[in-house]
């Protein structure tokens, strides 16, 4: 049996969005879901890629289920001035040790998922040009 038996095509948009939240909060010591949206949105613009505001919601929702990070309640802004309140999303302990997990299990999918990718213009294109 090949290590890669019974996967997907490509790994899940979820998988996919949970490795960038992960790694952009704590990155950023927490942060609230549209400013995480907006940057994602910005990243991936040119390789044809939005996530969804539905989507994105979904992942964080599920890690907070998972305790890998918690939501705060705060309001944006200058007190008595703005009102605006947001849910500030950052890492828990256990969300620390999930993090690097998802990190190392995320690294052999995509490298399996850029060999899928080669392989299919090798064999319908030729030979994978080199970018100078």
């Amino acid at each position: 049996m090949s290590k890669y038996e019974n996967r997907g095509f490509m790994p899940k948009q979820r998988a996919f969005l949970k490795l960038y939240l992960l790694n952009k909060i704590k990155e950023k010591k927490g942060g609230y879901g549209s400013q995480f949206l907006t940057d994602l949105q910005k990243e991936f613009k040119q390789y044809g890629y939005s996530p969804t505001h539905t989507e994105l919601y979904k992942t964080l929702h599920e890690l907070t289920r998972d305790g890998a990070v918690k939501r705060e309640k705060r309001l944006l802004g200058e007190p008595g001035v703005n009102f605006q309140e947001i849910i500030v999303y950052s890492l828990t302990d256990e969300g620390q040790e999930q993090l690097e997990i998802h990190n190392k299990l995320m690294k052999v999918e995509l490298e399996r998922c850029i060999g899928l990718l080669n392989k299919a213009i090798r064999d319908n294109y030729g030979p994978i040009k080199k970018k100078a």
